[in-house]
């Protein structure tokens, strides 16, 4: 009898160790892991760096309140704003905790100019910003918000149609009290969607005219993960607020939000705070992967390897016409979208010692660790061919 509760529809199999892109069960099988904790593990499992960072920092200081300074936290918060659009930094635990706090610093923002009543949020509806009260109004899904009320305020929706992409409605849905609008760069749970670059420049556009504030939410697709640091970056579009976690801790429970000097000025003292977000531990692990991750060599390389998979994929897609739908992502995002229920194939793909999960629209998504090996991208096309041939 498990005693956790049941808001999991748990798979019957578990993992003693994993190591890079492998995961070994219980029972001595060793699996090809493209799920890496949903976009999480970007180095994959026990980089021995990450083992180092754990072990050393663990030996001085775990975690000590924000009431103090925090320099391994200081260190952090400038690797991340020399390499982007950010003038500073607030520490969280996770995704969903900085999308929150995006909000707030964005309602905040126009609270300390004196237009208190400036504080709605547009977003895509079915969208995905997290799972807390106020996240899940925010990505505006019945099946996330239902048995959820009383609603939660202050959020409005748009359509977002990915069949010659454009926004549906945005200027009629945009009010006076609009305080920000707030999208996922590349659409995640919604079935691995990547808002294309003029659709973003169009946002920025719109936003300057209407002066509210652009929130873009890069906490699965940002960190490298599209083959840029952040994936807005190669529309040269630039965000006022931008809520990250996954991939900035390869495993380790961080998050953040990055903002312009603009909009931080309203976060003032007491106006928010987190226990844990910014301790020395979680912080020093995220110095270490920024070290790695936000290098060009390492950058150029996700992109090459990407490229590399994307053309076999749609060589696969090709080769499957009626049961491969479409190859979609960018970077190492990716999504196979099927005509078929995906259920069926992501288990025979499990069955053959490769690890998927699901997104919305039919889509297997992929994730492999951003320093995935081309050998390995070859064995999950291999075993992907296979399964094609035996469903199709």
């Amino acid at each position: 009898m498990s005693f956790l509760a049941k808001n999991y529809n748990r798979k019957k199999i578990a993992f003693t160790k994993g190591k890079g892109s492998y995961l070994f069960s219980t029972n001595g099988k060793k699996y090809l892991d493209f799920v890496q904790g949903i976009a999480v593990n970007s180095l994959g499992h026990a980089h021995p760096k990450l083992i180092k960072t754990i072990k050393d920092q663990s030996k001085k200081l775990w975690h000590v309140s924000n009431a103090f300074q925090i320099p391994e936290g200081e260190k952090l918060a400038k690797k991340l704003c020399q390499k982007t659009f950010a003038d500073y930094v607030m520490f969280q635990n996770s995704g969903t905790e900085a999308t929150e706090a995006a909000i707030k610093v964005a309602r905040r923002y126009y609270y300390s100019i004196g237009k208190p009543n400036k504080n709605r949020i547009l977003c895509i509806k079915n969208s995905f910003h997290g799972r807390t009260i106020a996240a899940i109004y925010a990505s505006g899904s019945k099946k996330m918000t239902e048995g959820f009320g009383p609603k939660v305020p202050g959020f409005d929706h748009i359509n977002f149609r990915d069949s010659k992409p454009r926004f549906l409605n945005l200027r009629k849905k945009i009010k006076k009290n609009t305080a920000a609008i707030m999208v996922e760069t590349i659409m995640g749970e919604g079935g691995i969607k990547p808002i294309p670059d003029k659709c973003l420049k169009y946002l920025r556009k719109i936003c300057n005219k209407k002066k509210i504030l652009l929130i873009l939410d890069e906490v699965q697709c940002g960190i490298g993960r599209s083959g840029d640091f952040f994936a807005f970056e190669q529309s040269r579009v630039l965000a006022d607020i931008v809520p990250i976690a996954k991939g900035i801790g390869s495993g380790f429970p961080i998050g953040a939000v990055l903002m312009n000097k603009k909009v931080a000025s309203g976060m003032t003292p007491g106006t928010h705070g987190s226990t844990f977000g910014g301790n020395p531990l979680a912080m020093a692990v995220g110095n270490t992967v920024m070290d790695i991750v936000s290098s060009k060599k390492f950058l150029d390389n996700v992109k090459k390897l990407s490229k590399y998979f994307l053309s076999n994929l749609n060589l696969l897609k090709k080769k499957y016409p009626k049961f491969i739908k479409e190859i979609r992502g960018r970077g190492l995002l990716i999504g196979i979208q099927l005509y078929k229920d995906q259920s069926k194939f992501i288990k025979k793909l499990m069955d053959n010692k490769l690890l998927t999960i699901r997104a919305a629209e039919n889509v297997v998504r992929i994730l492999p660790p951003l320093n995935v090996k081309k050998n390995e991208l070859d064995l999950a096309l291999k075993i992907i061919n296979k399964v094609c041939a035996e469903l199709k």
